[in-house]
């Protein structure tokens, strides 16, 4: 075990993709350390598992662990042969073995997964979602604590939806996708974001292309709600949305324009793609922009997000 590099729990936690409390939880589960008064203390399974305590001038003493242990938590435990075979070749993968080609964390890959719509938090470890299952994720439970958490496919590493979120989120790419002239992919987003330029800057330092759109992300700053501007939605089809609220995964649309043909087209695709990976979407018009005070609240209470 000398040889081999020892991590503290809250990085095991990131690298399993598990809250802290919830690592320290599986870690007990194993009977690898117990609770004592206000602290954990390593049993003689956890010292035999090769864990030691470490005094650190900064933080103090703390359990540190084997970076293999991740081996040895039952994240990838199945039952049957079948499935046991699956997961020795390779064909089930872990949000820590993807996250390991990857070089990312497992929270990482998990925060990636549900920001995509793939799962959701829930009260402890994480739940497949409807559009998760048509991804391939299988949902598991771990066999010492109950947690629930998901597994994927290998074709997951080949999904271009996952891969264009990965790069726009890691490497802090702005390039559009390629979409071919014609192709039934395009929603008409490009020709239209290059056709209205984005010159109004807000109060948070977005530029964006209308009055209107202003009004909104003003309003969504005021209220001191987490935005983005024309964030890419996390699906195949090119579609971009005109703002994003993270902590409810909510999408607003400004609906203008209504007298345009072309616009008209654009603005039912894109509630086609909307409803056909069941994102929640919240709907805005030139009457709503007026009573902004009035109708976002009640709008965004539906999909969990306080405001004011």
């Amino acid at each position: 075990m000398e040889n081999v590099k020892k991590i503290s729990t809250s990085a095991l936690a990131r690298k399993t993709g598990l809250s802290n409390k919830e690592a320290f939880a599986l870690l007990a589960g194993y009977s690898w350390i117990v609770r004592q008064d206000e602290g954990w203390v390593l049993t003689e399974q956890g010292k035999e598992m090769g864990a030691e305590y470490i005094n650190h001038p900064k933080y103090g003493k703390y359990i540190a662990w084997p970076e293999t242990i991740t081996d040895k938590l039952g994240f990838d435990d199945e039952e049957g042969e079948a499935a046991e075979q699956n997961i020795q070749s390779g064909k089930i993968l872990s949000a820590t073995v993807i996250g390991g080609r990857l070089n990312i964390s497992a929270q990482r890959i998990n925060h990636i997964f549900s920001e995509m719509g793939w799962i959701e938090k829930g009260l402890k470890g994480w739940k497949l979602t409807e559009q998760g299952t048509k991804a391939g994720g299988i949902q598991k439970e771990h066999p010492k604590t109950g947690i629930p958490y998901v597994s994927w496919p290998e074709s997951i590493m080949e999904n271009k939806s996952f891969k264009e979120v990965v790069r726009e989120l890691e490497e802090g790419s702005k390039a559009e996708p390629d979409t071919p002239e014609g192709s039934t992919q395009n929603t008409g987003d490009s020709g239209f974001r290059g056709k209205y330029k984005a010159e109004l800057r807000t109060t948070d330092g977005h530029y964006v292309r209308s009055k209107a759109e202003m009004l909104i992300d003003n309003w969504l700053y005021m209220a001191e709600i987490v935005h983005a501007y024309e964030r890419k939605l996390p699906v195949e089809e090119e579609l971009y949305c005109d703002f994003y609220i993270p902590s409810g995964k909510v999408y607003i649309e400004y609906w203008g324009y209504e007298n345009d043909p072309k616009y008209l087209a654009r603005k039912e695709k894109k509630k086609e793609i909307y409803a056909k990976y069941g994102f929640k979407l919240i709907e805005l018009d030139d009457k709503d922009i007026q009573n902004l005070d009035d109708i976002l609240p009640r709008m965004l209470l539906k999909h969990g997000v306080e405001s004011f």
